[in-house]
C-alpha cells in the first residue's frame, strides 16, 4: 500500500530533514549528505526510500543524481489524516456531551 510506503518513509527524522531542505529546491545526493557527515551511499538509501515512497523523484544529470520533491503523496496521507481527525474529533465530542449530560443528573 502507498500510504505504508509514506508513513514508513517519513518515520525517520533524516529522511523528512530531506523533505524539508528539498522544499527549498532540487539538490545533489552530495549536497543532501553534506549536512549530515553521512557517506553518498548511505544518503542514496534514504532517497531511495523516499523515492519509492512517492516523495522524491531523482533525475541523473551528468555524474550526479538531482533529487526534487515529488507530486501528490503527501496529499494522499493529508486525506488519511484528516479523516481520522474528524473520526476522532467527534468521538470526542460525543465523550464530552455524554460527561455534560451525566454531571448535570448527579446534581
Amino acid at each position: 500500500m502507498t500510504l505504508d510506503r509514506v508513513f514508513s518513509a517519513l518515520a525517520d527524522a533524516t529522511r523528512r530533514q530531506i523533505l524539508v531542505r528539498l522544499g527549498n529546491g532540487p539538490a545533489s545526493i552530495g549536497e543532501l549528505a553534506e549536512p549530515f557527515g553521512m557517506s553518498l551511499t548511505g544518503m542514496k538509501k534514504h532517497v531511495l526510500v523516499l523515492e519509492n515512497a512517492g516523495l522524491v523523484t531523482t533525475e541523473k544529470i551528468g555524474r550526479t543524481r538531482q533529487c526534487r520533491l515529488g507530486t501528490e503523496r503527501l496529499d494522499d496521507a493529508m486525506s488519511w489524516i484528516v479523516f481520522y481527525q474528524r473520526l476522532w474529533e467527534r468521538r470526542l465530542d460525543g465523550l464530552d456531551a455524554y460527561f455534560t449530560l451525566k454531571k448535570g443528573t448527579e446534581q
